[in-house]
């Protein structure tokens, strides 16, 4: 009966669920037919190692209109200002100190934002190159149809053997918990962002009261994407989508995760924050993962009769849904049948980060912690 009813959720999630499964959209290469300024923002804490081809991309982008680039420094101890070189069009701001109830992220991004003008803002996170074509196929979807803001999954370094198995599978769990097309619905409430590359109307952030109505947000970019949509959907802005998210062909992060160490603290730093730190949302998540990804391989392993069936029937469905988002990333279709082993591994890395939490170690990135529960 357990396994049936897993079943029934693969076949809903399939062929009910916003087509989560498909690794689409993607937005082609284009120029856009309106130009207007364009103030990119980085921030950047400690990215010595990324710091200098990051910025090299973003000045070599062949954008026909005028763009600036801000790199915020936030406290870096490696060096990184030095790191980015100089031009024409590109200043370096030091940060101020991180006031109390800010994220650092969205601090830094403040202290940009207050140093730009343009009526487009660029938000590009400090370990991401960019085709010298980016920038121009981004402004040409904000345009057309018009978007409050656009955004994309970029593709995700995807080398060593750890960030194979658990690379692919975090932009298919994302794609699962954010249908892009459900997020891309003007109909749908789902929205959600990828906060590496995000293309935003200055009059859309000034409309939900600027980038402090999220300042305390760890998982800032959805939290800024529910908040624009809203806004838009509010007032009335669109009869189209007010955000778009897709994935990249012209983005990629060279931040490296060589490790299964360092995915489990790129998972755990913030999965108990999804959950708004609720015990009861943790017992019915990882129940709910339970029954959809070890059920069925449960159920193939021990099962006899119409439980290996639907067992069977489940697995293969997922494995199945996963094969686009491998072969997006180029990885081989047999990691599709590891499946219900890698939602273990995020399963575990859900309840590490439960456990940090009640422990009182909150979350931390490059050297700076953030109190538990904010």
């Amino acid at each position: 009966m357990v396994a049936l009813l897993s079943l029934l959720i693969w076949l809903y999630l399939v062929f009910a669920h916003g087509k989560f499964w498909v690794s689409a959209p993607e937005l082609p290469p284009a120029v856009p037919a309106e130009l207007p300024d364009v103030d990119i923002v980085v921030p950047a804490r400690d990215e010595a190692t990324t710091i200098g081809p990051v910025i090299a991309s973003l000045l070599a982008q062949d954008y026909p209109g005028k763009y600036r680039i801000t790199l915020v420094d936030d406290d870096s101890t490696d060096g990184t200002a030095a790191l980015a070189g100089t031009a024409p069009h590109l200043r370096i701001i030091s940060g101020q100190p991180k006031p109390a109830g800010w994220s650092g992220k969205i601090w830094a991004l403040r202290q940009g934002i207050a140093a730009s003008s343009a009526p487009v803002l660029l938000f590009a996170d400090a370990d991401i190159v960019h085709d010298p074509r980016h920038l121009s196929s981004l402004v040409a979807r904000l345009m057309q149809p018009r978007a409050e803001m656009v955004s994309e999954m970029v593709r995700l370094n995807c080398t060593s053997v750890a960030e194979r198995a658990l690379v692919p599978a975090f932009v298919y769990f994302f794609q699962m918990l954010y249908p892009f097309a459900r997020v891309n619905d003007s109909r749908s409430t789902v929205a959600a962002a990828a906060g590496g590359t995000v293309l935003i109307r200055r009059e859309a952030l000034e409309r939900i009261g600027g980038i402090e109505a999220i300042k305390a947000a760890l998982i800032d970019d959805v939290t800024l994407a529910q908040a624009v949509k809203a806004s838009a959907r509010d007032v009335g802005e669109h009869a189209g989508a007010p955000i778009y998210l897709g994935h990249s062909g012209l983005a990629t992060s060279i931040r490296p995760y060589p490790r299964f160490a360092d995915l489990w603290r790129m998972i755990s730093r913030t999965a108990f924050t999804q959950l708004r730190y609720s015990v009861s949302l943790l017992v019915l998540t990882l129940a709910g993962l339970t029954l959809v990804w070890l059920v069925p391989l449960g159920a193939v392993v021990f099962g006899h009769g119409w439980s290996f069936v639907s067992g069977l029937a489940a697995f293969s469905l997922a494995a199945l849904s996963y094969l686009p988002t491998l072969a997006r990333y180029r990885c081989n279709r047999l990691w599709s049948l590891a499946l219900p082993l890698i939602a273990l591994f995020y399963m575990a890395a859900t309840l590490g980060s439960a456990l940090n939490y009640w422990l009182g170690r909150g979350a931390s990135w490059k050297n700076r912690a953030y109190s538990a529960g904010r």
